[in-house]
């Protein structure tokens, strides 16, 4: 493990890097780019880039070897090496009847130059030409990501001669988990097995980025310091991340060792700029690899790279089609309804399918939907106001509980969630969810680092098979379904917004017929009563002129032209009152109900003098804001509609109570008469309708109509409520007034 460096003056002049000890408890912060030092089996130079004077070599260099290396090097054509490449073969080089393979790249601040002991050429048999002709065709029939790990996992083995070669990735927490294996007998099998992410600490992996082969040829190697020309140089200033000599960590040395490992190998399977995984050879014996081996092990895990990189985005495509047809159909439905969002819950196969979920819930503010397997829809309020706070468009988690703490209650039917919200103003949200799935893994030994008694960390000691139940999770979410929740989301809210549209161009239009059908009804009715008086006037005349000639039979048809005249011009009347109440602006103020309910008691009683009427007036009828002429015309019409059907009973009992509540406040009026049933509440209020035989009781069908008109222009609500022969009772709310309101609104 690297560590802080002293200087120290060697025997000519030059000072080595010696590293001194350090805290090792945190891993993580191993400076594992800059050892000082490197594996003894090679040798480097350190030079200035353009002079190339030179500024550090390993302790390994005999003098004369050292300055024929100089040399060489000096005398060579050097390509251009942009800081952080890879390494560049410089060929074979002769140093005092010693061949060595070089190569270079170029740090941040330094050229540096490695030498490892040359092989002899391979010619066509050299290992890269071996995986152009047998392994790239197997590869490139290989169906599956675990077919193509197992043929790299034999192809690897053969090339290097280890022991024991296993393919793994990572997942999304940096555990590794063994996808493929080949290993002689003798060795311990750690197919399917998992290791914890904390075995390749995080700048571990971030090396494996930057340098995507590691050779450690005897884990039992004593590091080679490098030598310093300049007093001021420390381990720091150089950094050894692409060197292929790069002395490693002890703690992992100890860890080889620990597991029976002397030689290991690492080649990165890198896709789309992450670390997907590596494939990783052990052997129980020190192993050195040739250049050329090297170069073909490298090349390998660029092609399984590429192939499994080509394989997942296959799979991704093919997922994100299917489920994309899904998705068109689940709008394709939605759209051929009135594209409210519980009409998604009518498609239950679909709606699950999309998201192969085992449940799913629309809620709309207070209202739930469900389908399938579901917690209760208090949960689901709950959880799906805890999303909607969290202010994201897609939510996802197949750990729920450990994120929301009462999801532990439903996580037989909801240890994952996948969420998306479709409005920023109100509640509005589409779940789908997915039980607890108990997840065995097989770790390779007990995960947990042990801790020395010093503080000091230490590798694990056994890489037996350790057994963990992993409880509280669903399956996974893939980024497949997460995708297409959001595409299922931008659809949905095109379709709200377009029948919202559409909703606010009919609404336009039927204020525009509204106004027109109110200015011709008002026209009609304006012409139509001179009319029915000059049928009135002349049927009294005939009476009055031709009366004695007449027969009983002819005065009895010119009464009934008379009352159906009167009758006419009673509806026209009406007809023009109801068009008038759309046309006036409102005049508000606050008007005292106890006082116009008992001016109006005193009206009707007095109309009906014979009739045996018991009223029963609530005290403290509230103030209601509000036009006091339009709210008399209401209040007559209830209380007249009232005494009118409790006609045939005796007595007639009629009750106005004060109704209060958050909406407002309001009257009720009920009463002991005829009643109604309650399937035909909706036409109450409409004109011109009626539930009675106009022969039973009189009146031109627009009294409720008005009253309903009245109240939704003060922005109120009207109700009925009634049963046959039981009484019926009408009510209404007002808002109470607002800081906006004021005189004259309209």
């Amino acid at each position: 493990m690297p560590q802080p460096i002293t200087l120290t003056e060697p025997p000519g002049g030059s000072r080595a890097l010696e590293p001194v000890e350090v805290d090792l408890s945190n891993c993580d912060l191993e400076p594992i780019r800059v050892p000082g030092s490197i594996q003894p089996h090679g040798r480097m130079l350190v030079l200035q880039p353009e002079s190339l004077a030179l500024v550090a070599w390993s302790e390994n260099w005999p003098d004369a070897e050292l300055s024929a290396a100089l040399a060489a090097v000096r005398g060579l054509k050097l390509p251009a090496l942009p800081p952080g490449g890879s390494p560049v073969s410089l060929g074979a080089m002769n140093l005092a009847q010693a061949f060595f393979d070089a190569s270079a790249h170029r740090s941040e601040n330094h050229l540096i130059v490695e030498f490892e002991p040359a092989s002899p050429p391979g010619g066509n048999e050299a290992p890269i030409y071996s995986l152009g002709r047998v392994f790239l065709p197997l590869l490139q029939e290989a169906a599956t990501v675990d077919e193509l790990c197992g043929l790299a996992a034999r192809e690897m083995k053969r090339l290097t001669g280890f022991g024991r070669c296993l393919v793994y990735r990572f997942d999304a927490a940096g555990h590794g988990e063994v996808l493929a294996e080949n290993a002689d007998p003798g060795y311990d099998s750690y197919s399917g097995h998992h290791f914890p992410a904390s075995d390749i600490p995080r700048q571990a992996r971030a090396l494996y980025l930057v340098n995507h082969f590691r050779l450690i040829a005897d884990a039992n190697y004593q590091p080679v310091r490098l030598l310093a020309t300049d007093a001021s140089l420390t381990a720091g200033d150089i950094d050894l991340s692409q060197a292929q000599l790069r002395s490693v960590s002890p703690i992992h040395l100890e860890y080889m060792r620990n597991m029976g490992t002397l030689a290991s190998m690492s080649v990165s399977i890198v896709i789309n700029g992450k670390l997907w995984g590596l494939i990783s050879c052990h052997d129980h014996a020190p192993r050195f690899l040739d250049t050329g081996t090297r170069l073909a092990c490298e090349h390998l895990g660029q092609l399984l790279s590429l192939q499994i990189q080509s394989k997942e985005s296959n799979g991704e495509v093919a997922e994100r089609l299917e489920l994309r047809q899904l998705t068109l159909q689940i709008v394709s439905h939605l759209s051929d309804s009135d594209a409210t969002l519980q009409h998604l819950t009518a498609e239950v196969s679909l709606m699950l399918r999309v998201m192969r979920a085992t449940g799913a819930a629309v809620v709309l503010d207070d209202e739930v939907w469900c389908v399938g397997d579901v917690p209760a829809r208090a949960h689901v309020q709950e959880l799906a106001g805890w999303i909607a706070g969290l202010g994201v468009e897609v939510y996802e988690s197949n750990s729920l509980a450990a994120h929301f703490a009462p999801a532990a209650q439903f996580i037989e039917v909801a240890a994952g969630v996948l969420a998306i919200s479709i409005s920023q103003v109100h509640r509005h949200l589409i779940l789908w969810f997915r039980p607890e799935i108990v997840q065995t893994v097989r770790w390779a030994g007990d995960p947990q680092k042990p801790r020395a008694v010093d503080g000091r960390m230490h590798p694990r000691l056994s890489f037996e098979s350790w057994v963990e139940h992993i409880r509280g999770c669903s399956t996974s979410w893939s980024v497949a379904e997460v995708g297409a929740a959001g595409e299922l989301r931008q659809a949905l809210i095109g379709i709200v917004l377009r029948r919202a549209e559409e909703l606010a161009s009919v609404a336009s239009e039927l204020g525009r017929v509204n106004k027109e059908l109110e200015a011709f009804s008002y026209t009609v009715s304006h012409d139509l009563r001179a009319p029915m008086r000059h049928i009135a006037g002349y049927v009294d005349l005939v009476a009055q002129t031709e009366g004695k000639q007449l027969s009983a039979r002819a005065h009895r048809y010119l009464s009934h032209v008379k009352d159906a005249a009167a009758f006419a011009g009673q509806m026209v009347d009406a007809l023009l009152d109801f068009s008038r109440m759309g046309r006036s602006a409102l005049k508000q103020r606050q008007v005292d109900s106890a006082s116009l309910v008992e001016g109006l008691v005193r009206e009707l009683t007095r109309l009906e003098p014979q009739r045996n009427i018991e009223w029963q007036v609530d005290a403290g009828l509230p103030l209601l804001y509000a036009d006091p002429l339009l709210l008399q015309v209401a209040v007559r019409n209830l209380l007249a509609n009232a005494v009118k059907y409790s006609r045939t009973r005796s007595p007639s009992r009629i009750t106005v109570r004060a109704i209060r509540s958050d909406l407002g406040d309001g009257l009720e009026v009920q009463d002991n008469g005829v009643g109604f049933q309650m399937k035909y509440v909706d036409k109450l209020f409409g004109v011109f309708q009626r539930l009675h035989q106009a022969e039973d009781f009189e009146g031109t069908g627009i009294g409720l109509a008005n009253v309903k008109r009245i109240v939704e222009r003060h922005g109120g609500t009207v109700w009925a409520k009634g049963e046959i022969d039981a009484g019926a009772s009408f009510g209404f709310i007002l808002p109470r007034q607002g800081p906006d309101n004021g005189e004259g609104n309209a």
